[in-house]
């Protein structure tokens, strides 16, 4: 096994009312040193507020490449103090790895834990509203350096430093900004969407919207998510 990564951050929150007008969020995040107990829905000490998108085995642990926030502070210079590691509400900030470098159903050991990715992160308006910048999940999608989501095969303890390494590969061809790249195309081609459906590796929401994608004529209304809008009919 080779070392690829380590832990520079570990974080975990619980809901909030951050804003008036919108529901409660748990992506605001503190930094925690561990030892730090993650079972299959994650960190102990961290919480989702709404589960119907967020939490769950599939999305246990958002990790996010910690090199990302350098170029992110040189495109909203104004909001470097938010651009920091831990800022988009992720569980852990990383250092060598990257979507590039990452593939669909990788497995990760990481100290006692065992991890697997699962999918990518689908950025929302939380983002806008929890960094200041209304643009940001937006440039999230077209960059696609979202991070992505682990789900937990076998739980153990986490803490700083610990090495992350890759124990098994399944599908080489499918880096995980390729599938990012793949889930954010309104044009898929029919014939990719296929292969990702059929992935057992990937997440079950990320299949059933490949499925959806195999139908040429399907439109996915992303208004809601990306800026907080009700679905358009």
């Amino acid at each position: 096994m080779t070392t690829l990564s380590s832990i520079i951050g570990l974080y975990t929150g619980t809901p909030q009312q951050y804003w008036e007008d919108k529901p409660a969020s748990a992506i605001g995040k503190t930094a925690v040193s561990g030892p730090v107990f993650v079972g299959k829905t994650g960190l102990s000490g961290d919480q989702q507020a709404d589960l119907t998108v967020h939490g769950g085995p599939d999305k246990a642990i958002h990790i996010y490449p910690a090199e990302h926030y350098e170029s992110w502070r040189q495109e909203f210079p104004e909001h470097e103090s938010r651009l920091q590691p831990g800022g988009f509400g992720e569980n852990i900030a990383s250092i060598g790895l990257t979507e590039e470098t990452c593939c669909i159903g990788d497995i990760f050991r990481a100290g006692s834990v065992l991890v697997q990715i699962s999918q990518g992160r689908q950025p929302c308006w939380k983002l806008n509203r929890h960094t200041g910048i209304d643009s940001l999940a937006a440039r999230f999608q077209r960059s696609c350096k979202t991070g992505w989501y682990f789900r937990v095969l076998e739980e153990g303890n986490l803490e700083l430093e610990t090495p992350i390494e890759l124990v098994e590969r399944q599908h080489e061809n499918w880096t995980v900004a390729r599938a990012l790249a793949a889930r954010f195309n309104p044009r898929l081609e029919p014939e990719v969407a296929a292969e990702l459906a059929d992935m057992q590796v990937l997440a079950q929401n990320w299949r059933d919207a490949f499925s959806k994608k195999c139908d040429p004529d399907f439109r996915e209304d992303i208004s809601r998510r990306l800026e907080g809008l009700p679905n358009r009919p």
